[in-house]
């Protein structure tokens, strides 16, 4: 079980989305993908939606962390929640 991080917040569109979605692929059970964006990764979710992923987006600072599991993954989800719990949720 555990947490991956991803961090995207220097990077230019689109390896943000390429590499969120690499990294949400090579989920194994039991974890979860914690990514660190400048911005909110609005063309993620729609991707996330149809392939069997959840999302929870906070705010962390000015940025904002994006927690991702496989929406079957019990175990991952709250660990996930767990830890997005120490973040505000994101407000537009």
């Amino acid at each position: 079980m555990g947490e991956v991080l991803l961090d995207v917040s220097a990077l230019e569109a689109p390896e943000p989305l390429q590499r969120a979605i690499e990294a949400a692929l090579a989920l194994r059970e039991g974890q979860y993908l914690r990514m660190h964006h400048r911005m909110r990764p609005v063309h993620l979710y729609p991707w996330l939606a149809s392939e069997g992923f959840a999302s929870d987006t906070r705010r962390h600072g000015e940025d904002c962390e994006v927690f991702i599991w496989r929406q079957d993954d019990t175990p991952a989800q709250r660990a996930a929640e767990a830890a997005a719990s120490a973040l505000p949720h994101w407000r537009e």
